[in-house]
């Protein structure tokens, strides 16, 4: 047993290694990566572990995170059009501007309204995610299961839940699915203490730091200078500094959208890359185990894993099958994987050069993200029952010693997660 867990401490310590080592490759060669927590939802080929012998999936538990989305506001697009045709009367474009002046018209033809709304990819991303589910897993689907639904009460998180629910009702129309989108499970859907609301409010003690480092990794003159023609124009009109965010949130949300438009090429990559460091950086200071946060980042997710024991507790009690299903934000995500011990998920990193080589947004928390874990039942002894995590259905350890990794005794990990409650 001890040299399992030698073993799997090894694989995490090269994993933290190659994350450190690649991060910037891996976004420089996909920029879509580049968006953090806007890249769309990878579809996973990774084929998992044989689930070992004599035993059989009978329940699993679910949290997601809603699918592709707008931006979050119509402005985002908005104020960028408006500058950008304020610019065209006054004759202050170059041919660039023009040109990248039309393709704002274009996404605006389909983004006008939809602010924040779940796009027609996730709606796909969920009905995707919940198939493979269903056909890995088919033992838990099986006949009239009932299976409990919820989401936080924004649109794009129920629209997610619908999108999943329908997919699995489509595939077996007996399953008796309950959704509900209700103040009533906010508690634990999307919980933040009054202390991390303080500490992530504007005036919260990591912000300043945060101010320079953007200022120090936001480079816009160059940006600039490509799309505008009259110098003093840009001098009474233009902030270069938020001319680039906004084109830079453009240019990474493109992917979650359906307007076959980029804006990829007016960046540098190194351009892009500053960009996502500090986008990263709000991530992982506002959301994980950044060490001035003194783990109550991570505590928003307690309630949720109490939620995971006590649902599980209850369908084991039964004797029955089924699955729990959760859909909601990054901001519950990233602090739940974190809290569980996840893989490449709860680093403590005090350096802010350092936060990209060992904090993935785009890793831990993609449109979609989701963490499963997937209940199986000895067939000949009910009592004895092994999980196994997945996150955006990849197999993933936790900080918990096994002899059958990536499986786990449940045993085991309800003592672990008790013992992280009580902390």
């Amino acid at each position: 047993m001890k040299k399992v867990l030698i073993l799997v401490l090894s694989l995490l310590a090269v994993s933290v290694s190659l994350l450190a080592q690649t991060a910037k490759e891996e976004i420089l060669g996909d920029l879509n990566k580049a968006g953090g927590v806007y890249y769309a939802y990878p579809v996973s080929t990774v084929e998992q572990t044989a689930t070992p012998k004599g035993y059989e999936p009978f329940y699993i538990s679910h949290y997601g995170r809603h699918g592709s989305r707008y931006l979050i506001a119509d402005n985002d697009y908005r104020w960028v059009l408006e500058l950008m045709r304020k610019a065209q009367a006054a004759d202050a474009l170059t041919p660039l501007g023009v040109d990248v002046l039309g393709r704002v018209e274009k996404v605006w033809l389909e983004a006008e309204g939809r602010g924040g709304d779940l796009s027609p990819l996730g709606v796909k991303q969920h009905r995707g995610i919940a198939e493979r589910m269903f056909k890995t897993y088919p033992e838990v689907f099986d006949g009239t299961v009932d299976i409990s639904a919820r989401s936080t009460i924004v649109m794009r998180c129920a629209m997610s839940m619908d999108a999943f629910c329908e997919r699995l009702k489509e595939l077996n129309p007996e399953l008796n699915i309950t959704r509900e989108a209700s103040n009533r499970y906010m508690n634990y859907m999307n919980y933040h203490s009054p202390e991390s609301n303080a500490f992530n409010a504007p005036d919260g003690p990591w912000q300043e730091e945060y101010r320079k480092f953007e200022v120090a990794h936001t480079h816009g003159d160059r940006l600039v200078s490509s799309l505008f023609s009259d110098s003093l124009w840009v001098v009474r009109n233009v902030n270069p500094h938020t001319l680039m965010w906004g084109f830079y949130w453009l240019a990474v949300g493109m992917q979650d959208i359906e307007t076959q438009v980029s804006f990829m090429d007016l960046f540098e990559p190194q351009e892009l890359f500053d960009l996502y460091q500090c986008f990263n950086y709000r991530f992982y200071v506002g959301d994980s185990n950044y060490p001035g946060s003194n783990g109550m980042l991570l505590d928003n997710a307690k309630p949720l894993l109490r939620n995971v024991i006590e649902s599980a507790s209850e369908v084991i009690a039964s004797g029955k099958t089924g699955a729990t299903l959760r859909f909601g934000h990054d901001g519950n995500l990233i602090p739940f994987v974190g809290l569980l011990g996840l893989d490449g998920c709860y680093a403590s990193v005090e350096d802010p050069a350092e936060f990209y080589k060992h904090f993935s947004s785009y890793e831990i928390s993609p449109m979609a993200g989701n963490v499963q874990i997937i209940f199986f039942r000895n067939k000949k002894n009910h009592d004895d029952i092994i999980v196994k995590f997945l996150h955006n259905e990849r197999e993933s350890s936790i900080r918990l010693e096994s002899d059958i990794y990536p499986y786990y005794h449940w045993n085991d990990v309800c003592n672990y997660f008790e013992e992280i409650l009580a902390q």
